[in-house]
């Protein structure tokens, strides 16, 4: 039996604040700038980011993965098509992201709707992957699937090594990217009190049912909101 007691443990958030003035107008590059600065302060992997997706069954699902890319075009990952999320994002192509970086008290959530990338551009990236995360993308295929044990993880890991020697490791073909178009971005910054700052830019010249634009990006407009904390 398991009995734990959290209600005493407290944190008095007291870092920063986060003010209408100091966003920036495009929130991409508010994005970029609290990612650089979860940089600077040397935090663990802070372009690490929660995807939270759900399929036809309403069931939400959450994991962490890496972000690869930020751009004028949205937020890119890697991972297999076949995988419990690559199935969800095929049946509804809509996700959220979130960064917390509990260093600096700060938390950004990004919503949109997320399409695959051409085959050229995951082909791009997988080549500049190391030779070990190659070829452990072949080996955890169908990613998500169940694997009687770690030893025959292990041993599948060591053929596909042996099968490619000193060739050069194909993607595999249900391997790739995926980005998200956003149309919600909300900045949360820890403040005393628990009376926090949360700033919301929100899409206004698309919906979020709206196809992404990722090949020809376009001007958008942002509008700010407040909300309550």
């Amino acid at each position: 039996m398991v009995n734990r007691d959290y209600t005493d443990q407290r944190q008095s958030y007291e870092r920063g604040e986060l003010t209408e003035a100091s966003l920036a107008g495009d929130p991409q590059l508010q994005l970029a700038q609290w990612l650089d600065e979860a940089v600077a302060a040397a935090l663990p992997e802070p372009y690490a980011m929660m995807v939270a997706t759900a399929g036809q069954d309403g069931q939400p699902t959450v994991r962490t993965v890496l972000l690869r890319e930020l751009d004028e075009r949205g937020l890119v990952f890697y991972s297999h098509y076949d995988s419990e999320k690559g199935q969800q994002l095929a049946a509804n192509p809509h996700a959220e992201f979130l960064f917390y970086w509990a260093g600096l008290e700060r938390q950004v959530r990004v919503r949109g709707r997320v399409t695959p990338l051409d085959a050229a551009e995951s082909d791009a990236y997988f080549a500049k992957r190391p030779r070990s995360s190659q070829i452990a993308a072949h080996a955890s295929t169908p990613q998500s699937g169940l694997i009687a044990t770690r030893e025959v993880l292990e041993q599948q890991f060591a053929d596909i090594e042996q099968q490619f020697g000193e060739q050069a490791v194909p993607r595999p073909e249900r391997w790739g990217g995926y980005r998200l178009q956003p149309v919600r971005y909300e900045f949360w910054q820890g403040r005393r009190n628990r009376v926090h700052d949360r700033i919301c830019y929100v899409r206004s010249d698309s919906p979020v049912t709206q196809p992404a634009q990722a090949d020809s990006p376009v001007a958008v407009q942002w509008e700010l909101q407040r909300l309550m904390p």
